[in-house]
């Protein structure tokens, strides 16, 4: 008698993603339960609340601003949750341990503490931090390829590991400085919590993530570097990583200045900088609307997109009306159909880009068939959306010309303003040869030809 096969059970997403990711959440759990108790051995229990309390502010905002760039092509969540866990947990776990380690030996080998602890914040912590943020980095770029592309990704991924790695640091600058008013009694605005807030939370949010970023740049060259360009690919992220350790060693040894070394290098270069490093990232991400505008119209022509959709997913005001309409007409399902068709798109446009300039990899072809599926199986909801879209955003059509407003060659054209006359000069007086009277002819009137 044959027996049936056992009937598959079903497999939550947690179950499948223990299986995939055990090993890295036990690692992060573990690193985040020792961050944890030493923060709260340091700052007490009151100051590890209050810290943390105030810590948490600029989070949500940073990360916001990380995810608004990598709206163009949106990489998987988990990849910013692994980030931002990393840098919260294991990266400050390393550079705690590492700091306290180096400072305590350079101060017992050289019997100056004031000297080890400035020796140590511009020396030690640059190399540590950065090289453990770093890490971060270089994980996703080994191991999610498929979701490291280019410079925004490389921004993304540095940036939220930098936002955790400042959270957990912060919570232990301000814990700690809420148990020295604590001690002094000190309150309010002269304070030093109020300081430290001020300086972490309200003047320099972007300090971390401005540092590593730089990381993230010279990985994401290397991600859209030629295969062929084996060098560059190979030393583009040291180079980034240096450069995040030397800006990181400028602000931290700012106070080492003078009294207002500080703010003048917070003005003189770091906002100078962060502007720059802004600007470099949003024209980039117009670069990537760029390419899916010219990468899509070949799908238009072999028949797998219609001709508005290079349009429309070319605009990131076109994809947000495209996401509204598919929420108004069919429900949040639909909007996240729309959104998932728009991800895939240009994820497929990505291909072809890399494709064009030999770096797409062996598994081009099953990799556009993949996402092509993905797009045909999602068509129903996402074309009417898009083509509406791309109708509310198209620039309006030229109005033709009514016939009577071209000129006309019997068109009435004023005669241009005649000169002044001159004045009559007067008449030569008479001689007795000139014929005198109304009706004289002159001389050769009455001449034969």
């Amino acid at each position: 008698m044959a027996t049936c096969p056992p009937y598959p059970t079903r497999t939550h997403w947690w179950q499948r993603t223990w299986v995939r990711y055990g090993a890295p959440i036990t690692l992060l759990a573990l690193s985040g339960l020792v961050i944890l108790a030493l923060v709260r051995e340091q700052t007490g229990t009151r100051g590890f609340l209050v810290g943390l309390g105030l810590a948490v502010l600029p989070v949500p905002l940073l990360v916001a601003a990380f995810r608004w760039l990598d709206r163009v092509d949106p990489g998987p969540w988990r990849n910013l949750l692994f980030c931002f866990a990393w840098g919260a947990c294991a990266a400050a776990l390393i550079a705690i341990v590492a700091n306290s380690f180096a400072t305590r030996w350079i101060a017992t080998a050289t019997a100056d503490p004031a000297g080890a602890d400035t020796l140590g914040a511009t020396v030690i912590a640059p190399v540590v931090e950065e090289s453990a943020k770093a890490a971060a980095v270089l994980l996703v770029f080994l191991f999610r390829r498929r979701d490291f592309t280019g410079i925004v990704d490389g921004v993304v991924v540095a940036g939220v590991t930098a936002t955790g790695f400042a959270f957990t640091e912060n919570i232990l600058y301000l814990g700690t400085a809420f148990g020295t008013d604590q001690l002094t009694g000190d309150s309010g605005m002269a304070s030093v919590t109020a300081a430290t807030f001020f300086v972490r939370i309200v003047m320099a949010p972007f300090a971390h993530p401005l540092f590593t970023v730089l990381t993230g740049i010279g990985f994401g060259i290397a991600a859209l570097s030629p295969g062929g360009r084996r060098l560059r690919r190979v030393l583009l992220p040291p180079a980034g990583l240096l450069l995040a350790m030397g800006m990181h060693a400028l602000w931290n040894g700012s106070a080492a200045f003078g009294e207002y070394g500080f703010f003048a290098v917070y003005a003189a270069f770091m906002v100078p900088s962060f502007g720059l490093l802004t600007w470099l990232v949003i024209w980039t991400r117009q670069r990537e609307l760029g390419t899916v505008r010219t990468e899509l119209p070949a799908y238009v022509v072999a028949g797998w997109l219609t001709p508005a959709e290079p349009y429309a997913l070319g605009s990131m005001r076109a994809r947000r009306i495209a996401r509204q309409h598919a929420r108004r007409h069919i429900g949040k399902e639909g909007a996240r159909a729309v959104a998932r068709y728009e991800a895939y798109a240009t994820s497929l446009a990505f291909l072809r880009g890399r494709g064009r300039r030999g770096r797409a990899g062996a598994d081009f072809t099953a990799r556009e068939r993949e996402l092509l599926d993905a797009l045909w199986h999602l068509r129903s909801v996402a074309r009417p959306a898009l083509d509406y879209a791309a109708r509310a955003t198209a620039p309006p059509a030229p109005q033709p010309v009514p016939p009577w407003a071209y000129p006309s060659p019997y068109a009435y054209v004023p005669y241009p303003p005649r000169a002044a006359y001159a004045p009559y000069t007067p008449y030569a007086p008479y001689t007795s040869s000139t014929p005198s009277g109304p009706h004289s002819a002159p001389a050769h009137a009455n001449r034969q030809p």
